[in-house]
Parts: C-alpha cells; sequence; structure tokens
C-alpha cells in the first residue's frame, strides 16, 4: 500500500525523470554483465580511463535516445508489445554507438562485447519495466476496495477486456468461466479459467461483486436469460459486445439511447403543466391512508413539499412504512411526520388518530388494487377496499375533517371483477356521506393505470425482456388508459381543492393504448425485435395467455357522458346518479354480514346485484364478475 501511495503521488514529469535515470543507469550495468558474462574472451585495454570515458557517453546517448524514442512516456500499464518494439530500437542505437565510439577510444577489442552488450542492454531494459508493471498491478490487488469480477467467455473478447483491466485502480479481474471443456483448467491472460458447474462456489469464496458476459456470439436475448439466471448469485451482471462490434459500422457512439416508457406513451408532461397547489395544503394537518404505497408515497413527497403543519402516514405494511418515513424525516426543514401503522378497517384507530391529530385533510388511498389477487380473495378485498373507505370516511364526517378524497380506479367503471366492484362500492359509500354532510367536503378521484406502478403491466414487461422472453399479453386487442405516478398525485391534490361535495374528478387522459403496441415498442426499444410470424429469427417473443377472470378488453373512465368543467381544462368533474342512503346502507349491511359469515359465494351475489342495480345493467353483462 505504501508503494502504491508514493507511485500514485508522483506528478507526470517526476514518472519520467524516474524512467530515464533507471535508463541511464542500465547502461553501466548491462556494460558490466557483458564483461563479467563474456570473461576471457574480452580484453580490456589500459588505461581504463577509455572504458570510463566509453560508459559516461553512453550514459548520456541513453538519456538522449530514451527521451527521443518516448520509453519515459509510454505508461506502466501500457507497457506491452509496442514499448517492448521501441526498447529494441533503444538497445539497438546504443549498441551500434558503442561499437562506433569503441574504434575512437579502443576500450575494449574484439566486436563480440557490442552484440551481446546491445543484448543485455535490451533485455535489462525490458525486465526493469515488466518488473516494475507486476508490482504495481501486485500494489493494486491489494486495495480491499477494489471490485472483484468474473468473466464469463474466455473469448478474444473476455481476453481483450483481461488485460485492459489488469492494473485498473477500481476492478479486479479473478477469472474466467467457460462453457468450452477445451479451455478449462487453462491459463488465459494470467487468470485460471474455471467450468460453469464451479459458478456458484467461485462467487462465494472469491466474493465476487460483478460477472461479465463475454459472449459476442451468443444473440440478445440468451444474454439476457443468462443474466438472469446469474442474477439470482447476488452478484450485478453486465454484457460486453466485441470490441470490433462496437468499433465496426459506426456503433460506437452512434446508437441512440432507448427510450423510456413515457416517451413511447407521449406521457411524463402533464405533471409540468398542472398548477402547484401548495396554498391547498400549506399549514394543514394532512393524513394519508395507504401512505407506503405507489400512489400514496407520492401524494406523501408533494404534501410534504406544499409545508403542511404535519402529515400523517397510515399504512398496514411495517416496511413501506419505513421506506417512506425515513426518505420524508431525512427531507431539511420538513414538517412534522407521524407514523401509524395499522389497517383502515380499525374503527378504534381512525378515529383515536383523527381526534389525536385534529386532521384537516384525508387523501384516502389505501386499498387492495392487484386485481387478480382480489379476485381470489374477495373477502379480503371488499373488507378493506368497501367497509375500511366506510370506517374512514364516517370518521371523517364525524371529526368534521374538511376535505376528504378518495382515489378511485377506471375498473370502478361497469365492474366485471371484484376489484373493480369494491371501488365502485366505496364510491358509492362516498357519494352517500358526501349527500348528507354540512362540513366534509367529499370527492372521488378517477384514473386509469399508473406508469411504474407495484403490480401493473409496464415493470412486468420490464422483467420479462429482462430475463430473455416470452412476455405475456392477456389478448391481443386489450387497451387501458395510462399516466404517471406524478400526475396520478398532482390531479388528486387538485381534485380535493376543487371539490364542492360529491364530485367525481376524471383526468383527460388521451386515447387507450394497446397493450400489444406498447409490449412490441418496449421490446424494441430495449434493443431487441419481436419474434413473430413475419419474422421467425427475432429474439422475445410476444405470447397470449388469455384474458384473466374478471379482466375486460376495454376499461372506460365515465358510468355517464355528463360532465363539467374545472378551473384546469385537463380535469374534468363528471355528474353520475347514486345509491339511495337506504341502498347503500342495506349493501353494506349485507357485504358485512357476508365477510362475517366467511362465505364468499354469498357475498359475490351480494356484489352482482348491487353493482347491476347501480349501474343498471343485464346480468349477463357482469357474469365474469361472480363465476
Amino acid at each position: 500500500m505504501l508503494s502504491l501511495n508514493f507511485a500514485t503521488r508522483l506528478t507526470r514529469s517526476q514518472k519520467r525523470l524516474v524512467f530515464l535515470a533507471l535508463d541511464t543507469f542500465t547502461v553501466p550495468f548491462s556494460l558490466a554483465l557483458t564483461l563479467l558474462l563474456l570473461g576471457p574472451a574480452v580484453t580490456l585495454n589500459p588505461p581504463f580511463l577509455s572504458l570510463i570515458i566509453l560508459c559516461l557517453v553512453l550514459m548520456g546517448a541513453a538519456a538522449l535516445t530514451s527521451n527521443g524514442l518516448g520509453l519515459t512516456r509510454i505508461k506502466l500499464n501500457a507497457y506491452e508489445m509496442q514499448g517492448i518494439v521501441r526498447t529494441a530500437k533503444f538497445a539497438a542505437v546504443l549498441g551500434a554507438m558503442a561499437f562506433v565510439l569503441n574504434l575512437v577510444v579502443g576500450a575494449l577489442s574484439g566486436y563480440a562485447a557490442f552484440a551481446v552488450f546491445t543484448m543485455v542492454l535490451l533485455l535489462t531494459t525490458v525486465a526493469m519495466r515488466m518488473i516494475l508493471r507486476q508490482l504495481l498491478i501486485r500494489a493494486y490487488q491489494s486495495d480491499g476496495s477494489r471490485s472483484r469480477i468474473l468473466v464469463y467467455g474466455a473469448s478474444q473478447t473476455g481476453q481483450q477486456l483481461a488485460m485492459a483491466l489488469q492494473s485498473d485502480e477500481s476492478l479486479e479481474l479473478v477469472a474466467f468461466i467457460e462453457d468450452n471443456p477445451t479451455l478449462q483448467s487453462l491459463m488465459i491472460a494470467g487468470l485460471p479459467v474455471y467450468s460453469p458447474i464451479k459458478l456458484a462456489e467461485l462467487v462465494r469464496s472469491e466474493n465476487i461483486d460483478r460477472i461479465v458476459l463475454c459472449l459476442p456470439s451468443a444473440s440478445q436475448t440468451e444474454q439476457a436469460r443468462l443474466a438472469y439466471k446469474l442474477r439470482a448469485l447476488g452478484c450485478a451482471v453486465h454484457s460486453l459486445p466485441s470490441f470490433a462490434t462496437l468499433l465496426s459500422n459506426g456503433a460506437l457512439g452512434s446508437k441512440a439511447a432507448p427510450l423510456t416508457v413515457n416517451e413511447l406513451l407521449g406521457r411524463g408532461h402533464l405533471s409540468n403543466e398542472l398548477p402547484h397547489v401548495a396554498e391547498s395544503y400549506s399549514g394543514k394537518r394532512v393524513m394519508i391512508t395507504g401512505a407506503g404505497g405507489s400512489i400514496g408515497s407520492e401524494l406523501c413527497r408533494q404534501v410534504a413539499s406544499s409545508l403542511p403543519e404535519s402529515l400523517i402516514l397510515l399504512d398496514h405494511s411495517e416496511l413501506a412504512m419505513y421506506d417512506i418515513h425515513k426518505e420524508l424525516s431525512e427531507e431539511p426543514g420538513g414538517c412534522r411526520i407521524f407514523p401509524i401503522l395499522g389497517s383502515v378497517t380499525d374503527k378504534n384507530l381512525i378515529e383515536h388518530t383523527l381526534r389525536e391529530h385534529k386532521v384537516d385533510v384525508i387523501l384516502h388511498a389505501a386499498a387492495y388494487k392487484h386485481l387478480p389477487l382480489v379476485e381470489e380473495n374477495a373477502l379480503a378485498g371488499l373488507s378493506n377496499n368497501v367497509l375500511g373507505t366506510k370506517i374512514v370516511a364516517e370518521a371523517a364526517r364525524a371529526a368534521g375533517v374538511q376535505r376528504f378524497t378518495l382515489i378511485s380506479t377506471d375498473k370502478a367503471v361497469r365492474p366485471v371483477n371484484v376489484m373493480g366492484a369494491s371501488k365502485r362500492l366505496a364510491e358509492l359509500v362516498v357519494q352517500d356521506l358526501a349527500s348528507r354532510s354540512s362540513k366534509t367536503r367529499f370527492s372521488i378521484v378517477r384514473f386509469g393505470n399508473v406508469l411504474g406502478s407495484s403490480g401493473s403491466v409496464i415493470p412486468l414487461f420490464k422483467e420479462q425482456i429482462a430475463r430473455g422472453g416470452p412476455v405475456t399479453l392477456t389478448h391481443n386487442e386489450v387497451t387501458r388508459y395510462f399516466m404517471t405516478i406524478s400526475e396520478a398525485a398532482r390531479l388528486v391534490l387538485l381534485a380535493a381543492s376543487y371539490s364542492r361535495g360529491g364530485d367525481v374528478f376524471v383526468l383527460d387522459m388521451g386515447a387507450p393504448v394497446p397493450i400489444a403496441k406498447l409490449a412490441r415498442q418496449m421490446i424494441e426499444a430495449s434493443g431487441y425485435s419481436v419474434k413473430d410470424r413475419t419474422n421467425p429469427h427475432g429474439d422475445i417473443e410476444i405470447e397470449v395467455t388469455g384474458l384473466r377472470p374478471g379482466e375486460k378488453l376495454h376499461e372506460e373512465l365515465l358510468i355517464s357522458s355528463d360532465m363539467l368543467t374545472t378551473p384546469h381544462p385537463k380535469i374534468l368533474r363528471v355528474q353520475e346518479s347514486a345509491l339511495s342512503e337506504i341502498e347503500v346502507a342495506n349493501a353494506l349491511r349485507d357485504i358485512r354480514s357476508a365477510i362475517e359469515q366467511y362465505d364468499e359465494s354469498i357475498a359475490r351475489s351480494i356484489v352482482k346485484r348491487w353493482i347491476a342495480k347501480d349501474t343498471n345493467q343485464a346480468d349477463k353483462a357482469i357474469t365474469p364478475m361472480i363465476s
């Protein structure tokens, strides 16, 4: 470590002086070694002053020649064949000068001495640099902060990588992994070659940090699948194309960066167009349920930036709560934050929290939203989404909360699945309370799929593409609305400020996106081609699996077409009919009874009946929900 620190502290000029001195003093050393090797075969002519003159003149010539040939400018870690060739020229020039000079001073008799001197000088100069180079590499390797790397593939690309990184300050190559059995157990570029069978053992025993795939002959799909398997070992995995490929056909530096999903869908800019809402939350006591979720956490960030008096976070996930609380607590000059672990179905907890913190605004984001999971766990979904909303909303009205906003989904419109039906029933609960509340202003915000949220199609496609496919699609004609998390959160905050009571707000989200088109765009944006009948040699295939139970081909945002404008042109207020107070009470009573009996079939039939009554649809249109 001391030698490494010394070497790195030297300036470039100081290093050149060191090499110049070494090249100069190799002359007397090589001359003495030549005389020692030849012994009686060479005769020294007295007086010895002539030998001293010969040596001094050659030392001066060595300094000039070394500098002229650029030997002092060659870095140790780059001293390879080109450096050796220059050293050979250096030795040849000095050997010739020694021969010519000896004709003048007559120090030595015999011509063989000058040929031997030239060879000894060459070997000495090369050996000196190679020894110093190896010492420098060892010094770098002794630094424990370097990332340890395995190279998968001992091809030419792998060997070039090994040679390039031998003395890198931050990376240390440990070994090669090679599928070809003829190369296994060999040493290539100074590194051992192992079979893939020993890969897991090497990762553990050698504390490997990264694995680099040097498999230029393998397709992108094959490399993606291999990388997906290797990541299970706990290492970062990178893929390196051949250097010839990088440099050929102008590929290096000319390939455009892949488009993001936001760019593919034309989203991501609306959040900048929406007005800021700091004045609606500044100095307020704001409670966010489901604070650790995708939407809830973004709401927390945006509300926190509005400088409320306090921010009350409610979530039943300890990990989600820990993450968002830690993030917000680290912000300098932030508001007071109170994390509350618990469920929205805990009536006592909700009422106590509202009283203790004197909450002014509630943003109700807590919900079970993953369609297949709620379909398989209908009672849990109804309990959390419907009864939980009922508990929080009633507690808000009783505590005199100023504003309550329910975050809903496009799946609540003419629902054909339990998740959508539970959210529509939650909307009906809020609409009913809005019609009977004089102090608390209730509102509903409804939007489509959120890009990047947990469980959405975008992260699923990214994961499938990363492991080499196939990308699964439920139907070739399925479409969805999309928006960014930032857009969704801003819409919720704006809706709450626009609310007059009982409003349903939707965002002008443009045209729905065909998911098949999105899948194809994401594959191509990742640098792959789609494998289908027209392109049988493509990289990743799109596999149609069929619609899941309760899944629609096309989602809707509106139950009725009766829309009103708001202060912002991208936000619409919708007027929709709702169930009466008695009907909502009966629906809730029936659902609560089914949950208490733990009878899912009864719960599904109850939901079917009330949703059919709400949307005036025939039983056939909602049959998939309860099948």
